[in-house]
């Protein structure tokens, strides 16, 4: 995880958070607008963005939902907001977590650190373990061990990528959504409780007690890995 893009509007803190990131070992870019920083993403893809929510074309939380169409990378919001709304809203939207300015550049180090571990950890498993059950995300098949193969149609399939690729994190509905439907997800409604209740009739034990897809009511879902056999390999 080299490539650090930077999005913040303010040419001083821009300078000092570039320098900071760049004396970690980082490679960095920058953008001070909303409209340059998926110009920039798009030709450059970044490893890890950093990411002001105050732009000057557009509110950052349109930012990070125009990232999350096109990959899973992870962002660390930067603001001067305060408010839980806001936070709620930026991780929603699918940021990796949120920083409240002003920080010290220890900390600012240490979770960029800190992301990119879990990151990398998330994104490094093909071949994952539910019980009697194997998930290959390469080739995307589910087989059962003395048990006829599960069959997925795309959309679960996506839907259970972004689960397992993450295990032991809240994901929000708001984010699978958003992540799975693009930007038709606000007309979906109750599509994804549907999805997932479909993938646990299909890969859980006990559909009626589940295991390894839970529910955080009222927050969204997790993916649980099994004591053993069931983490990823």
């Amino acid at each position: 995880m080299n490539r650090v893009l930077i999005v913040e509007d303010e040419p001083q803190i821009l300078r000092t958070l570039a320098i900071t990131v760049r004396a970690a070992g980082y490679d960095v870019t920058t953008a001070g607008t909303a409209a340059e920083a998926l110009s920039v993403a798009g030709r450059h893809p970044p490893d890890l963005v950093l990411l002001d929510l105050g732009l000057p074309d557009r509110d950052g939380i349109h930012v990070i939902e125009e990232l999350r169409l096109r990959s899973n990378v992870p962002i660390i919001v930067l603001s001067g907001r305060t408010g839980s709304g806001d936070k709620v809203s930026a991780l929603d939207a699918g940021a990796d977590d949120y920083m409240t300015k002003p920080f010290g550049t220890d900390e600012l180090v240490a979770r960029l650190r800190a992301v990119s571990r879990r990151s990398a950890t998330a994104e490094q498993p093909t071949r994952i373990r539910m019980g009697d059950l194997t998930i290959d995300l390469s080739t995307r098949t589910v087989s059962a061990t003395g048990a006829c193969d599960r069959q997925l149609t795309p959309t679960e399939w996506d839907l259970l990528e972004l689960l397992v690729r993450h295990p032991g994190r809240l994901m929000s509905q708001a984010d699978l959504a958003r992540r799975v439907w693009g930007k038709d997800h606000h007309s979906i409604g109750d599509s994804l409780r549907v999805y997932v209740a479909r993938l646990r009739r299909k890969l859980e034990p006990d559909p009626s007690r589940p295991q390894y897809l839970l529910t955080e009511p009222g927050m969204g879902y997790r993916f649980r890995p099994g004591p053993s056999k069931g983490s990823p390999t």
